[in-house]
């Protein structure tokens, strides 16, 4: 049976470049000298890549508790407007035919006085998977809003598409995530989450879960980062509790095991 992700975490940036204002005629003919032409703010790109134990999303093992390899690369503009695209190797245990997943996002990050604010779109793709029992595939996209105030956040991911990793006729399913980023000097930062999320349609409540993280992740010099932190969500039914997708591996045993597992995870990143 299908079952839930996502994600991610954001990070995001995009792209738009404003012209710079010429000098006009009548100044440049003036015996004062000509101001030089102000310079349009750059746009600017990162990336990044992460080696970590396992791919937790959303409490969940998208990597059947195996390593995984992570980068992406982000673009943005001093405007607030921002992009960036996102990969992760997942396992085709949890992601039927999947070994990959590619999040494609972008929008808009603002601030009014001391609230933060943001409205991006996402949509999460996975090369050649697809749920055979329903021929539904794992794609999807969201829409997400997002507040922040000092070091809290709180962020609403509601899904527009028909389909929700695996699921069909899931639209309309969101995704509560709220939580703290705290600075404790000397490049820590405590990292709290709670997650809950509720899967629409009839008949697919059977999904809905929450889930909870707590780490901390250090900042080193050179753009390095390493972080820890343990997670586990929690099934609103025991649907999660022996999950399979019921098809044999090279011994001709059906694998079987709980994603939602409380688990530790480690992960080092290098930003470019």
């Amino acid at each position: 049976m299908p079952s839930i992700v996502k994600h991610r975490i954001a990070l995001s940036f995009a792209s738009l470049l404003a012209c710079a204002a010429q000098p006009s005629a009548r100044a440049a003919d003036s015996a004062a000298p000509a101001a030089a032409p102000a310079t349009a703010p750059a746009a600017t790109m990162t990336a990044n890549v992460t080696l970590a134990s396992q791919y937790i999303s959303r409490g969940f093992r998208q990597t059947w508790g195996k390593p995984a390899l992570q980068g992406g690369f982000d673009l943005g503009h001093p405007s607030g407007w921002s992009a960036g695209v996102w990969m992760s190797t997942v396992s085709n245990r949890y992601v039927e035919d999947g070994t990959l997943e590619i999040d494609l996002y972008g929008g808009y990050t603002g601030t009014a006085g001391p609230i933060g604010y943001s409205a991006l779109v996402y949509y999460y793709k996975y090369p050649g998977a697809e749920y055979r029992a329903t021929a539904t595939t794992y794609d999807y996209g969201e829409l997400s809003l997002g507040m922040t105030y000092k070091f809290f956040y709180a962020k609403y991911n509601s899904t527009f598409t028909k389909e929700f990793f695996g699921i069909t006729n899931a639209r309309g399913t969101g995704y509560l995530d709220i939580g703290a980023n705290v600075d404790l000097g000397s490049g820590y930062t405590l990292n709290l989450h709670a997650g809950d999320g509720r899967v629409d349609g009839a008949g697919n409540d059977i999904w809905n879960w929450r889930d909870l993280k707590v780490g901390v992740s250090k900042a080193f010099d050179g753009g390095w980062s390493m972080s820890g932190a343990y997670t586990k969500a929690r099934g609103a039914t025991n649907a999660y509790d022996a999950y399979t997708l019921g098809i044999p591996d090279s011994s001709g045993n059906i694998p079987v095991s709980n994603p939602a597992v409380g688990t530790f995870v480690v992960a080092l990143t290098k930003t470019f």
